[in-house]
């Protein structure tokens, strides 16, 4: 299985439009970060979790030519705005399948309503097939079943991944023990980390530490990560022997 992190970046992605503070002028390729997502692909299957604003430049970034279905985590535009730019693959493999919470499909449907429009429908107009995830229950992805756990972004529900030995979880703040429990055994989690002062809605880095330390994966990457943070290479060098900071195009085999 490779997972290439198409996007490791916050919201507002790094560099943050307009500003001047170090980060965001850094010359270290490391350091920006387009909007967080990634293609996980195994056998000849090929799926990404997310296309936010930045799907477009990511696919051509990565050089991906196929995609078997999304998987949303949440609504939130900086994990579904790139929706509209799946219209290549519609045509080169017809209906794109989507995997989501009923919520953030009833989001979808009504931000980008001419996608999922069954009269008089616009030619060219994006197509998908939804599937709707259930906690609890098993996605089968090709040959291979997909663990949904429910995490907590502040007060919304959001939706993290586990593909055998690989978990992908973002804008985590809270997790319940049974969803703990779905984590054990992990060769590689990857999780939010977005900066080092307290936030409402997402772990910082050391909320971020304490979780992997209680999961206890082999390797583990912080992702979603804002300037806030710091330096790549400095925060780097803080983190422990198995903990990685994720960038873009980085890609792992597991």
């Amino acid at each position: 299985m490779k997972v290439y992190f198409l996007g490791t970046g916050t919201s507002q992605g790094i560099p943050v439009i307009g500003s001047t503070h170090p980060v965001c002028q850094s010359t270290d390729l490391k350091d920006k970060r387009l909007r967080v997502s990634i293609w996980i692909s195994w056998d000849d299957y090929s799926y990404v979790i997310d296309c936010g604003p930045d799907f477009r430049q990511q696919m051509l970034i990565s050089n991906c030519q196929k995609v078997d279905g999304i998987l949303f985590t949440h609504e939130h535009a900086d994990h579904t705005a790139g929706l509209d730019d799946i219209r290549p693959f519609n045509f080169k493999m017809g209906a794109m399948p989507i995997y989501a919470h009923e919520r953030v499909i009833d989001n979808l449907k009504y931000r980008f309503n001419y996608i999922f429009e069954t009269e008089n429908r616009y030619p060219g107009a994006p197509s998908v097939v939804v599937n709707e995830v259930l906690d609890n229950t098993p996605l089968q992805l090709g040959n291979m079943k997909v663990q949904p756990i429910s995490v907590m972004h502040g007060d919304l529900q959001v939706y993290g991944y586990r593909f055998g030995k690989f978990a992908y979880l973002t804008d985590v703040k809270t997790i319940v023990q049974e969803e703990i429990e779905k984590l054990k055994d992990l060769d590689v989690l990857v999780v939010n980390a977005l900066r080092e002062e307290p936030h409402h809605s997402h772990f910082n880095l050391d909320e971020a530490l304490q979780f992997i330390e209680l999961v206890k994966p082999k390797k583990a990457y912080l992702t979603h990560v804002s300037h806030m943070l710091g330096f790549h290479e400095e925060i780097q060098k803080r983190l422990p022997k198995n903990v990685f900071l994720a960038y873009d195009n980085l890609e792992i085999t597991i």
